[in-house]
């Protein structure tokens, strides 16, 4: 006779677990994956870094030639040589024109900071028809090319008697989509509760920017002003049209007045850009953690 043996439905079911040894194994080759995909990414970022210095290398590495040797190839410049820098300090007034250059950089840069402050605010926290309609087309302006805007914003400068001032480089450049696009990022994410609890202690729009939103953004603001600033030092062409007989106001004018006909004088050049570019490095070295901050602030919610 057969006997038959049932389950009793009851009964739990038992599940046999793998071996420690497979799981370790698992885990160890888990590990090395890992180790590899770093270690592949940490090179892949070093490639990168690299090739992101070297023009700035190049740049200074050129400087430092002796003139004659300024079209040289050699990665190491020798013997080292100052005569460029000299040249530059002879010919141009390079402290005043880095002067006005930081004058014009930081207007720009504070009045486009202003402005996008209070269009971002409008964009973000106000409700009206055809809100996100007019958000598109202000931000469609940033797709426009400069070619297209550059002869009437001329004539108009011209008209205004700017032509060869500063002041002709400040105000075609007063507002920018970019910033305002990244302050409405910001303020979409700072919370309404606080936005209400305002509202409910009788503050006005302008109180509630100034105390409440300004403030709790200041790494935000930080990053946004050294990039805008940044923006208008390196601006080039701009400058170069409204500066077209006069070649000591800015930076970027003064280096063109190294390229001549009779010859181009590259050692100058790189010296003038190298000099030109010491503000920049200074800013963007103490103050790269607000830039960092921002942007990692600008993905949460």
């Amino acid at each position: 006779m057969a006997l038959v043996l049932v389950a009793h439905p009851s009964a739990p079911v038992r599940t046999v677990a793998p071996p420690v040894e497979a799981r370790t194994g698992e885990a160890s080759a888990a590990r090395r994956r890992g180790r590899s995909v770093t270690v592949v990414g940490h090179i892949v970022l070093a490639v990168v870094a690299v090739a992101s210095i070297f023009p700035i290398y190049w740049m200074f590495a050129t400087a430092f030639r002796q003139p004659a040797d300024a079209a040289a190839q050699t990665l190491v410049p020798w013997p080292l040589s100052v005569d460029s820098y000299v040249t530059v300090w002879q010919q141009i007034p390079i402290l005043a024109m880095i002067g006005n250059t930081f004058l014009m950089a930081f207007s720009v840069a504070v009045c486009q900071l202003i402005i996008a402050i209070l269009a971002a605010y409008g964009f973000a926290m106000w409700q009206f028809p055809g809100k996100n309609i007019l958000f598109l087309l202000f931000i469609g302006s940033w797709l426009v090319p400069f070619q297209v805007t550059m002869i009437p914003n001329y004539v108009l400068i011209s008209q205004l008697g700017l032509l060869g001032t500063i002041g002709g480089v400040i105000v075609p450049n007063l507002c920018s989509a970019f910033a305002v696009m990244l302050m409405r990022q910001h303020m979409q994410s700072f919370p309404r509760e606080l936005i209400d609890a305002a509202h409910m202690d009788g503050r006005s729009h302008w109180g509630i920017l100034i105390r409440v939103v300004l403030p709790n953004m200041r790494p935000a603001l930080a990053a946004l002003g050294i990039m805008l600033f940044i923006e208008a030092w390196n601006n080039y062409l701009w400058p170069s049209l409204i500066f077209q007989h006069q070649s000591d106001a800015l930076i970027q004018v003064g280096i063109r007045s190294f390229l001549g006909a009779e010859g181009d004088n590259w050692g100058a050049i790189m010296a003038a850009a190298g000099l030109a570019c010491l503000p920049i490095f200074l800013i963007y070295l103490f103050l790269q953690r607000y830039i960092v901050d921002a942007f990692v602030r600008s993905g949460l919610r």
